[in-house]
């Protein structure tokens, strides 16, 4: 697991190609965006994020692995093309090993409304001020 984890946390664009050692063919991927099967498809989420975003950076906190299975806990640290300040949001990914070791099933749990959305100038308000209406 230490292997997985710090790979993860040193990703970098040059690694999105060999993303096969690590995933299977058939992997399917799912996040609050994505929702994808086999490696071309996950390597196209990366190349995506690393297209899109500037020092993307994940650090593990929590590893619980159980069998097959395993849990991460992480920050995802970022900057927005042409934006100087650092983002972060914090998340989890739950992961199913095959019998050969490599991740057949990766999904990510976080709040894109709390995380991403609530940090943008007007949809923020809006979500910000819903979320006081909404809560006790």
């Amino acid at each position: 697991m230490a292997r997985l984890v710090a790979l993860f946390e040193a990703l970098t664009r040059g690694d999105v190609a060999r993303l096969g050692d690590i995933y299977r063919d058939d992997a399917r991927f799912k996040d609050p965006f994505n929702d994808v099967q086999g490696v071309a498809a996950i390597q196209r989420v990366f190349t995506h994020m690393f297209d899109a975003l500037d020092a993307p950076c994940f650090v593990v906190s929590e590893a619980v692995v159980q069998g097959d299975r395993c849990f991460l806990v992480w920050e995802f640290s970022f900057r927005f093309r042409r934006e100087r300040r650092e983002q972060r949001v914090r998340g989890g990914s739950h992961l199913v090993f095959a019998a050969d070791g490599r991740i057949e099933a990766h999904r990510d749990y976080w709040d894109a409304a709390e995380e991403l959305y609530e940090k943008l100038p007007v949809l923020g308000a809006l979500l910000r001020w819903l979320r006081g209406r909404m809560s006790a």
